[in-house]
């Protein structure tokens, strides 16, 4: 069987990185989530205090951030910047609440875009983001599109924090992600848009096994290399 690269875009709270890195365990493939890179990147500006409007401050920071991800025994991924483990930190409502206008500075995305296509190189990845059937991998054998309506996105977001012993309001989330989906869609560089040949999956009322197992189905005729 040959490998592929399989592109999962969508909306925040889709369940998008689920999908992914249970897509990658059955299939034996690399994770890669790409917007723990954006989200790495966020945390270095706001702790350095780079401004977003100084592009040669922005380079220089670019040129000092190091990403890289750890499988551990259990298949999932951490991101480490400059070598120290940033998973936990880069989940924070702070990096949320900055993540997309970080996100749609040009020099940010291409160096991102750079370093994604770097991992994708040798396929055999399934990686996530906004922009991967666009943008980064145009040529993904397979590309699946997640939406769900924001009530269950915010509801899901806020399950998540509180597993991480966040407290939000409902209401926060829900405005920062509808912020979130303006900016991102809306932004001069790699737009959130729905690649003209990726599959819609719609994840208001199925579960994230139904996902997973709805991916594979679309992902094993590019394996074999069937047409459909």
């Amino acid at each position: 069987m040959r490998k592929i690269i399989i592109a999962i875009d969508g909306y925040s709270a889709c369940g998008k990185s689920t999908t992914a890195k249970e897509v990658a365990n059955i299939l034996g493939y690399r994770y890669i989530d790409s917007g723990a890179m954006y989200r790495a990147v966020t945390l270095f500006f706001l702790d350095n205090h780079i401004s977003l409007t100084n592009p040669r401050e922005i380079q220089k920071a670019l040129s000092e951030i190091n990403l890289g991800f750890h499988f551990d025994s259990n298949e999932s991924s951490d991101i480490f910047m400059n070598g120290i483990n940033v998973e936990k930190k880069i989940r924070k409502m702070r990096i949320s609440e900055n993540v997309s206008p970080v996100s749609a500075i040009k020099e940010v995305r291409l160096a991102m875009v750079a370093q994604q296509r770097k991992f994708g190189k040798e396929k055999g990845v399934v990686m996530d983001g906004r922009d991967i059937g666009t943008v980064v991998f145009p040529e993904a054998e397979l590309k699946v599109f997640l939406t769900a309506d924001i009530q269950t996105r915010a509801i899901r977001r806020q399950h998540e924090l509180l597993e991480r012993n966040q407290l939000v309001d409902l209401d926060e989330i829900i405005s920062n992600i509808t912020t979130r989906d303006r900016i991102d869609s809306m932004r001069k560089e790699s737009p959130l848009i729905k690649a003209k040949d990726a599959f819609l999956l719609d994840t208001t009322h199925i579960t994230i096994d139904e996902q997973v197992d709805e991916t594979i189905r679309l992902a094993f005729p590019k394996i074999l290399n069937k047409k459909k």
